[in-house]
């Protein structure tokens, strides 16, 4: 197993959350409507998901920075982004990373219909339960960032060993806690998490699915 990163904390905590008033706002009828992830997950009503997930330019570029960086990425690299979302991530790589070879998938056709135009092409409709439509190794890096707490155990050891399977380096980054008050939070707060787990239990799970690359978690502080 690799390292424990901190690449996506800042932007996460940067935003606020009233974990209560999710709770109680019809909570249950955002999780039916939020795992559909059609408009009202993404751009909807923010009971119903992110209320509004936007393009902001530079928002994503520290962490491509740092992928760039950690993962030694240049313009012949290839990337895998699984759950990619609207791609915004793949997109600020690809700005300071022109010839960089992209590819990525979501489950949301929604998602995918709204990324930009230069990383649209090699953007695909995918499961990440499911196995992936590439080749072992095919990839110099592949990375999740907030997709692999949303699949049912089966599906998550399944989606792990399919990431370790087609790259040979390797980032994941889910929501986790380490105490029962960000148990509470992220019980609160989330629509789409079926797997929750600590931090501890995280990594028992790369381990025992001999996952090797590096891996992040966000806490509901």
């Amino acid at each position: 197993m690799g390292n424990q990163k901190f690449f996506v904390n800042k932007l996460h905590h940067s935003s606020k959350r009233n974990y209560l008033k999710r709770m109680i706002n019809q909570k249950v009828k955002g999780m039916n409507i939020a795992t559909k992830y059609g408009y009202d997950y993404w751009d909807g009503n923010r009971k119903y998901g992110y209320g509004g997930y936007r393009y902001i330019p530079g928002r994503w570029k520290g962490v491509a920075k740092k992928l760039i960086k950690t993962y030694s990425l240049n313009n012949k690299s290839k990337i895998l982004d699984v759950g990619c979302g609207k791609a915004y991530l793949l997109y600020e790589i690809k700005l300071l990373l022109p010839k960089i070879e992209i590819y990525g998938f979501d489950i949301s056709k929604y998602a995918i219909s709204k990324a930009k135009n230069i990383v649209k092409k090699n953007l695909f409709v995918h499961n990440a339960k499911k196995k992936f439509p590439f080749k072992s190794k095919k990839f110099d890096l592949a990375i999740s960032l907030a997709t692999l707490h949303n699949l049912n155990i089966d599906g998550l050891f399944n989606s792990i060993k399919e990431i370790e399977r087609v790259a040979k380096k390797k980032y994941i980054m889910v929501e986790s806690y380490n105490n029962f008050q960000e148990l509470f939070n992220l019980q609160c707060w989330a629509l789409t998490c079926k797997s929750f787990f600590s931090v501890k239990d995280w990594k028992w799970i790369f381990k025992i699915n001999k996952y090797k690359g590096d891996y992040e978690f966000i806490c509901f502080k």
